[in-house]
């Protein structure tokens, strides 16, 4: 049997807490069938959308003096709760169901970000809502957030994604891991995170959660990453006439495509990029990306694309 980092893409999550906790529901009976088997999962997530409403939700409160300011790596917090205790629940009633007795547990994951990081000059990571390009400007004038054009699919604010250094809770995630713990960590990519004169502190940015499932991934020494979003392959030529869907590919396919721009910065090239760098560290282990909605058929070969070294 093998051990398996699973991270849910925060846009795969839906847009409200009830789309979200159906989507939830229907991929904990998918990860449960894989622990029944007798796997060690580890599951992440994203964080992406939700974090952007907490935080939007918090800023309007405060602007009507009904709520202090509240920071960004406080809002990221929040998000790690409020998911983790979707997928917590959900896992704890499927594995009830199934009569499996295994404990699951949300840890509130921290992960140490370099203060240097040029990401933090150059924000890149997309967060919240999806709004259109009158829309975007308006709130750019009022608040001096930072939006760009998503993929085809409307503007989103960006915020600094500095690449993940360390994960600041790992022991804990080990020693859970040998007490046969389910467990849910790097939310989000995890609080990010700096460390001066020994201490942490945190700082208002957006970790991208492929990256840190990646490093998870290495530090677990897993077989195999599980990167799972809103479409069940990686595509070439995405939204064209003569578009692929990619099945096996390998490193050097990857990096080819990706010298070729075929992959978006704000959706599908941080995933490309995350499977590559935890394959670079396991040679021998694999990478899935794939579709929340068809785990079950990814994971019986039926679609997704497995990236191999």
């Amino acid at each position: 049997m093998s051990k398996m980092v699973i991270a849910l893409g925060g846009n795969a999550l839906g847009s409200s807490p009830e789309e979200q906790i159906k989507l939830v529901q229907q991929t904990a009976s998918s990860l449960v069938d894989l622990i029944a088997k007798g796997h060690q999962v580890v599951i992440s997530h994203g964080n992406g959308p939700q974090v952007g409403l907490i935080n939007l939700a918090m800023n309007y409160a405060a602007e009507h003096d009904q709520a202090p300011v509240f920071p960004f790596p406080e809002c990221g917090a929040m998000s790690q709760g409020y998911i983790g205790y979707h997928l917590q629940q959900s896992l704890q009633n499927e594995l009830r169901r199934k009569k499996i007795t295994k404990p699951v547990v949300t840890l509130i994951t921290q992960v140490e970000v370099d203060p240097k990081d040029p990401a933090f000059s150059d924000p890149t990571k997309p967060i919240g809502s999806f709004y259109n390009k009158t829309e975007a400007e308006k709130i750019t004038k009022e608040k001096g957030y930072v939006f760009v054009e998503d993929a085809g699919r409307g503007y989103r604010r960006v915020v600094a994604s500095p690449l993940p250094k360390e994960i600041v809770e790992l022991k804990s995630i080990n020693n859970l891991i040998a007490t046969d713990t389910v467990v849910i960590a790097s939310g989000g990519g995890g609080v990010p995170v700096v460390k001066e004169q020994g201490s942490y502190t945190g700082v208002p940015a957006v970790i991208d959660k492929d990256k840190s499932s990646a490093l998870l991934a290495c530090e677990l020494a897993a077989d195999q990453l599980v990167i799972l979003t809103a479409v069940d392959f990686v595509y070439v030529n995405y939204g064209k006439e003569n578009q692929v869907a990619l099945r096996e590919t390998t490193s050097a396919e990857l990096q080819q495509y990706m010298s070729e721009k075929q992959f978006s910065k704000g959706s599908m090239l941080p995933k490309i990029e995350a499977c590559l760098s935890f394959i670079k560290k396991n040679p021998t282990g694999t990478a899935l990306i794939t579709s929340l909605a068809h785990l079950d058929e990814a994971l019986a070969g039926k679609i997704g694309t497995s990236i191999k070294k």
